[in-house]
């Protein structure tokens, strides 16, 4: 078990480097290639595009093919993104690679929680899927550590290609996992030589919909997916050393700032490994959110010029607390989440297209953030993703169920009698 979880969850240490490491190398790169400010917006909102598709994909062929298959169609293109964007020559050799790096974290972001799912006993099962956001968050706090490595060199091709260590890695790993038994069962059931047949996977959305369970666990995943976004996490994320940047600070601190925040990111998501079973999900969504738009409220007071020769200080506790907020609660709960409420026959559809809404929420957030700084200034977009905390707080309360050390049919029920009750 440990061996599996171990390489499978590499897909979320990809996930985080592939997502991280544009913030440092992205200082440099746009010097080489003389990026516009659209142009570097488009190297970065490339990755969220991609990723959006992969999540779209990954469903079909998870329930075709298999969750382990796919997951080395998804590592050999994880391998073959890094190698293009640290071979690249010019700006669209470079947004060629990060669509291509998008299609595997998304596919990846959908799949690597839902086969943890599968394989991992109920009891166990919100830790193991937290395991995937713990490498996730670590390989954010891994590519940012890279970028300051090179930074000195402006060396942003030695920052993709440390990459491809943990790809190889991954790829190679995939054939000594079993595949899901989840998946063996369908299979076992619809025929030992036939691929899987059954409703789940010709299921069409407007089919899904018509059954109030899933349409209740869809709201559920949907909306938790796109608060995630919506919330600004990937604003820091993304923006940190920009932002730092064009604040006066030179790159080399720019980026030790989100140095700082990645290990933040880090220790928090390790923190709630014990917590997602025993606190339970719901408790760590509230606490998450609480937390969260107590956090950006200063943070832009802080960008404001509120405090003055101390703002700088401020912002980088806000942005601290925040991702420590972020990280104990919806950042990993989100993936648990829609990893549980769905029924197995359409469960690789259900998460894939919840992870869809995740990453085109990213993709608007992304491209939108520096836009909507220039014009209602940067205090007024983080008190917009304060605002979005608190009505997401209000939806969660009323509507999210509690799943830890509950079965996925005992999850269902409940969904069913909630659905019920609303009709």
């Amino acid at each position: 078990m440990a061996l599996t979880v171990g390489v499978v969850a590499l897909g979320g240490l990809l996930f985080g480097f592939d997502t991280g490491v544009i913030s440092g190398a992205l200082l440099f790169l746009k010097e080489d290639f003389h990026l516009t400010s659209f142009q570097e917006g488009a190297v970065i909102s490339s990755l969220l595009l991609g990723a959006a598709a992969g999540a779209l994909w990954s469903g079909g062929p998870a329930d075709r093919w298999g969750r382990r298959r796919t997951l080395i169609v998804i590592a050999a293109t994880f391998t073959l993104g890094l190698l293009l964007a640290t071979l690249a020559t010019g700006f669209w050799t470079l947004v060629a690679a990060r669509v291509i790096l998008g299609l595997a974290v998304g596919s990846a972001s959908s799949l690597v929680p839902l086969y943890l799912a599968e394989v991992a006993p109920p009891r166990l099962r919100g830790r193991l899927i937290t395991v995937n956001q713990i490498l996730l968050t670590a390989g954010i706090l891994v590519s940012y550590l890279i970028n300051l490595w090179f930074a000195e060199d402006a060396n942003w091709r030695a920052m993709f290609g440390a990459g491809l260590i943990p790809s190889v890695l991954m790829l190679v790993g995939l054939f000594f996992v079993p595949e899901s038994p989840v998946w063996l069962e369908r299979r076992r059931r619809g025929g030992v030589t036939a691929p899987v047949e059954d409703s789940g996977s010709h299921r069409t959305l407007r089919g899904m919909l018509a059954e109030p369970v899933v349409r209740r666990a869809l709201l559920i995943g949907v909306t938790i997916g796109a608060v995630q976004q919506f919330a600004g996490i990937n604003t820091i994320i993304y923006y940190a050393p920009s932002i730092m940047q064009r604040a006066g600070l030179p790159a080399t601190n720019s980026i030790m700032y989100s140095v700082a925040i990645g290990v933040a990111n880090l220790l928090m998501t390790v923190a709630a490994i014990p917590l997602v079973d025993r606190a339970g999900r719901k408790p760590l969504l509230v606490l998450s959110l609480v937390g969260m738009a107590a956090a950006l409220v200063p943070l832009g007071c802080a960008l404001n010029g509120a405090f003055g020769g101390a703002s700088h200080a401020v912002s980088l506790v806000s942005m601290g607390l925040y991702v420590s907020a972020f990280a104990v609660g919806i950042g990993p709960v989100f993936w648990i989440l829609a990893a549980e409420v769905f029924p197995p026959d359409v469960r690789a559809k259900g998460v894939a297209l919840c992870v869809l809404v995740n990453w085109s929420a990213n993709f608007v957030v992304g491209q939108l953030f520096l836009p909507a700084a220039d014009l209602f200034g940067e205090a007024g977009v983080f008190w917009f993703f304060a605002a979005v905390c608190g009505a997401a707080l209000v939806f969660v309360v009323r509507t999210v169920p509690e799943t830890k050390n509950r079965s996925f049919d005992e999850i269902q029920r409940e969904l069913g009698e909630g659905a019920t009750r609303q009709l």
